[in-house]
């Protein structure tokens, strides 16, 4: 095993990381890239600095294409595959998780279409779909939510403040009781080795679960899950209504 450093946001660095790799495999060419880089986020819309939403882009998705249009040259030559992983986000999207979610979802798309660009070349593109995963990133979960809300004007704050909370609490109560790491990265060998994988891996604790409901619910009715699943007001316009004989 040969490791070769690259950021997925520097050009220069995915070029050099390219040739490098192709120095040492030459002619034989690459039998699998996987796309593995991504950050998460949360915070309301409304409140998002537009300098994080593009930053999360730049990661989960322009990095992502990058590497992938850098490396397929090496690919092509072994008719090999591409293993993205993306998440089950791409399927739902969940409150105060639009800057990840819709990251996911914009990876999904551009996967899918890679999938079927790339088939007069024999070339399987797979997308793998992690739900609920037990790693390290449950404390940076609960760092990054007090980091925003850190960042959160006194009006955001007063806005959404206890709902984020709530949210970000749920959140990191799940992920706590998540399934090993090992289920991803055996879809991803799965990917890897099979003659002919699946298109898609939905992998993880409710993954499937959720794939269903994604899919079968209505909006309505998915969106008053959400709302219980997450701890938010149950009711329409709660926000609004009076207190006091003052509406808020």
């Amino acid at each position: 095993m040969t490791p070769v450093i690259l950021d997925v946001t520097d050009e220069a660095s995915i070029r050099t990381a390219a040739a490098e790799v192709a120095d040492s495999v030459g002619d034989a060419g690459v039998a699998v890239l996987v796309n593995n880089a991504g950050i998460g986020m949360t915070w309301p819309v409304e409140a998002v600095p537009l300098a994080d939403l593009r930053h999360i882009y730049e990661v989960n998705v322009f990095g992502q294409v990058a590497v992938t249009q850098a490396f397929l040259p090496l690919i092509r030559a072994c008719a090999g595959r591409v293993v993205n992983v993306g998440s089950i986000g791409d399927r739902l999207s969940l409150p105060f998780g639009a800057p990840l979610v819709s990251s996911k979802w914009a990876f999904a798309s551009i996967t899918e279409s890679l999938r079927m660009e790339l088939r007069p070349w024999g070339i399987h593109v797979v997308l793998i779909e992690p739900a609920t995963i037990q790693t390290d990133a449950v404390k940076k979960v609960k760092e990054d939510a007090e980091r925003v809300m850190s960042k959160m004007t006194p009006a955001d704050l007063e806005l959404y403040g206890e709902t984020y909370q709530a949210m970000t609490r749920k959140a990191i109560e799940r992920a706590s009781s998540g399934s090993d790491p090992d289920v991803v990265a055996r879809a991803v060998l799965h990917a890897a080795r099979k003659k002919r994988p699946r298109t898609r891996y939905v992998v993880g604790k409710d993954g499937r679960l959720l794939a269903f409901l994604a899919g079968w619910a209505p909006d309505r009715l998915f969106d008053a899950m959400r709302v219980r699943l997450f701890g938010l007001p149950k009711k329409f316009g709660a926000a609004a209504q009076p207190v006091n004989g003052v509406a808020r």
